[in-house]
């Protein structure tokens, strides 16, 4: 269970406050409360990719499935010119203001979206075919690698797939809105493959 979150005098909880973690052969979980941002900017831009990179201490992944890492931070690609940072949640502000300074001399956007996403974690050797029973991307270890990311479907979710390393696991970051869905999804295919 994620704690609540004080932000501008409003209390913010995960819609995910009262799923119980599964920790067994395969593992569910939901990821600790992260910042996120949104930025946009032109990737043709050297000036604009130098700039947002001494910001963020690691270069914007510049291709499809790309990612990028400094310390806490973790950068994915969404589009041409569109990006997602995760930093940690006491950043996020410091980090917006940072951004819209740097940046200021660049045609961009950076808008705080860390209540738009849940991010919950599936492990275990069954973690792939759990999944694949509701996306349609080839999970196998030999097509989705370490520190890939990806924007699919899980059921009638839109979500982004991060696999963290390259060990049995799985970040996915889904809408709050489908988060429930998501979870209770996957707790019983779990259950289900448990009983089995």
């Amino acid at each position: 269970m994620i704690n609540p979150v004080h932000r501008k005098g409003v209390f913010a909880t995960s819609p995910l406050w009262n799923r119980k973690a599964i920790e067994g052969a395969t593992v569910l979980r939901e990821l600790a409360w992260r910042g996120k941002i949104n930025l946009r900017g032109d990737p043709d831009d050297a000036k604009f990719l130098k700039a947002a990179a001494n910001v963020l201490g690691a270069p914007l992944p510049l291709e499809s499935g790309g990612t990028s890492a400094h310390d806490e931070m973790l950068i994915f690609w969404l589009g041409p010119n569109e990006w997602l940072v995760h930093c940690a949640q006491k950043q996020t502000q410091t980090l917006l203001a940072t951004l819209a300074e740097k940046l200021a001399p660049f045609h961009h956007a950076a808008t705080d979206v860390s209540d738009y996403y849940a991010v919950i974690e599936l492990a275990g050797d069954d973690a792939a075919d759990i999944l694949a029973r509701g996306c349609p991307l080839d999970l196998h270890a030999r097509t989705f690698k370490a520190a890939q990311f990806a924007q699919t479907r899980f059921g009638n979710a839109s979500i982004g797939l991060y696999k963290p390393d390259a060990e049995s696991a799985f970040h996915i970051h889904v809408r709050w809105s489908f988060a429930e869905y998501v979870w209770d999804y996957l707790a019983q295919v779990i259950d289900t493959i448990e009983r089995v």
